[in-house]
């Protein structure tokens, strides 16, 4: 019988290009806009999922049909984690043109120079926050017009919000009260305050890094894109990467492909799916490769490890006298003005991100930039995909944005269609768990501020209960959800144990690079969507400089 490496080599080739980019989700899209920008060069990229062209991936309320659906993500879970109670969580990742920015919050957020400088200080030469702020603004078209901070006229568009709720304005007093200042800019280097989140959107639709940057792209003679083509193990040619063999088509039977790459094959299969085909190609730790019946090419125990995400506490609070979603959206008439105002101005709650407010904090007196990150929603449910609840609520959700847990990815079968083993260990430090105390704290402190307490605010979860530091550390347990930022698992640096350099490129495999969340070597503070476009917008420099001297990735 003859082996998987010898299917692979009597494959149908669809070809050869310059450059074979796996995977066209955020960072996929920007590269093969870039890349493709030089017309003697050819790029192929390869989609595991199919078109963005449902509706749901337009109307921004979508993300609430998108979630879970076979046609938008991949479906994955968590292991049962320890520190959620042994809860297994959704872990949504796209699987769809646009990838997450097709499926996501919509929110445009940098993080916080201090991320960056971390970087830096770690030995990734050219990532700290003076580097990384041009290849943010190159792209960005800021509604609001160009400024040092903030770039107009590219293909990553940037928008307020089109809507308004009172009870938001309530908590943003109640936040203003309680000691945070006021800001209407997180994207400057330094994000403490409350304020209403920027939002990709144009007009009052989704704009996903498919419909900004891979759409125009498109036109290009010199782009192939296919769909339905997931990917199944790297082709190697000795020390060099050459290829990728993928099932192209729907179904089990679909036939094995594959393409050659003359230059470099990127790997932009995000933090989940990049380490995963890794380990599937023989790069990764030996010795759980060999548990799996894959001969080691590379033994590279880091890649899989580092697994880093934001884990949401879902505060949740009653209130009277003051209308939210919950009650606004219960009627069929109440269904009916939503759908009316968005179809006439392409407003209102159909426009809604799944968070409007933001506020960003500190956890206490001895945190040098804030670690808390506050998503605040008119509406609240029991969980994700549920039905609003019947009466009067907001919640509040915060997060510990730079957590000390690290997790894994790891995979748990040599069939690449197999999902992988996602465990981030959330809460499995005692400083995680103290900051998520601290963090139920501050939100019952803000929520007892005057403009909020008029509107007599019930807390009904976690609940009021839970009091003392270790209570509240396992209610946070109990309640707590990812907010889907898994970033980390092929951890840039400029040490042996890192899995890229700070060029991206694969240590140990000539002309490999992975270029997604998976690079970060720490957590940004803030959503990492747009951090993503930004780590894409750099790689293309840093390819196409490459290729200008000849130095392809080694």
């Amino acid at each position: 019988m003859p082996s998987d490496t010898d299917a692979a080599a009597t494959a149908e080739t669809v070809g050869e290009f310059d450059y074979v980019i796996v995977g066209a989700g955020t960072a996929g899209c920007v590269l093969a806009n870039r890349l493709s920008q030089d017309p003697s060069r050819s790029v192929l990229l390869l989609e595991a999922g199919g078109s963005d062209d449902w509706i749901w991936f337009k109307v921004p309320v979508g993300y609430l049909y998108c979630m879970g659906d076979p046609r938008a993500d991949w479906g994955f879970t968590t292991e049962p984690e320890p520190g959620l109670n042994g809860r297994s969580l959704g872990y949504p990742r796209g699987r769809v043109l646009g990838g997450c920015s097709s499926i996501n919050g919509m929110l445009y957020l940098r993080g916080q120079a201090a991320d960056y400088d971390h970087w830096r200080q770690l030995g990734n030469t050219g990532w700290g926050w003076d580097d990384v702020l041009p290849w943010f603004r190159k792209s960005e078209d800021y509604a609001l017009g160009a400024d040092e901070m903030h770039g107009a006229g590219g293909e990553w568009r940037v928008e307020t919000q089109r809507l308004k709720w009172d009870i938001l304005e309530a908590f943003k007093r109640a936040a203003i009260e309680a000691g945070l200042p006021e800001t209407d800019d997180f994207n400057r280097g330094d994000n403490e305050g409350v304020g209403y989140f920027k939002v990709n959107q144009k007009g009052g639709w989704r704009w996903s890094a498919s419909t900004g940057f891979l759409r125009p792209a498109m036109k290009r003679p010199n782009l192939t894109v296919m769909t339905h083509a997931q990917a199944e193990r790297l082709l190697f040619d000795g020390a060099r990467c050459s290829g990728v063999a993928f099932r192209h088509g729907k179904g089990d039977d679909a036939p094995l492909k594959r393409a050659t790459a003359r230059a470099e094959l990127i790997l932009a299969c995000g933090a989940v799916g990049s380490p995963h085909l890794l380990q599937l190609s023989g790069v990764g730790p030996g010795a759980l490769l060999q548990d799996h019946g894959i001969e080691t090419r590379l033994d590279a125990p880091g890649v899989g490890a580092n697994l880093q995400d934001h884990l949401q506490i879902r505060c949740a609070y009653k209130v009277t006298g003051i209308p939210t979603l919950n009650t606004m959206s219960a009627s069929w008439l109440g269904k009916a003005k939503i759908a009316l105002e968005y179809a006439i101005k392409r407003s209102g709650p159909m426009s809604m991100a799944p968070s409007q407010l933001a506020a960003f904090a500190r956890s206490g007196p001895d945190v040098a930039t804030p670690d808390l990150e506050y998503h605040v929603q008119p509406l609240t449910l029991e969980a994700f995909g549920q039905p609003l609840h019947p009466f009067d609520a907001f919640t509040a959700s915060v997060c510990h944005l730079r957590p000390e847990s690290r997790g894994s990815v790891t995979l748990k079968s040599p069939d690449p269609r197999a999902h992988p083993a996602i465990a981030p260990n959330y809460l499995s430090t005692e400083g995680d768990r103290r900051v998520a105390a601290a963090a139920i704290r501050l939100t019952r402190r803000i929520v007892a501020q005057t403009p909020l307490a008029r509107y007599r605010p019930e807390e009904f979860k976690p609940g009021p209960r839970w009091q003392t530091e270790a209570e509240l550390a396992e209610a946070a347990g109990a309640v707590a959800s990812t907010i889907f930022h898994p970033v980390g698992t092929c951890r840039m640096g400029p040490d042996p144990a890192s899995v890229v350099d700070p060029e991206l490129r694969v240590r140990g495999i000539e002309g490999l690079r992975v270029v997604d969340a998976s690079i970060m070597p720490t957590i940004t503070s803030g959503n990492t969507n747009s951090p993503t476009v930004m780590i894409a917008e750099k790689a293309a420099d840093m390819i196409r400089a490459a290729a200008k001297t000849g130095a392809r990735a080694a």
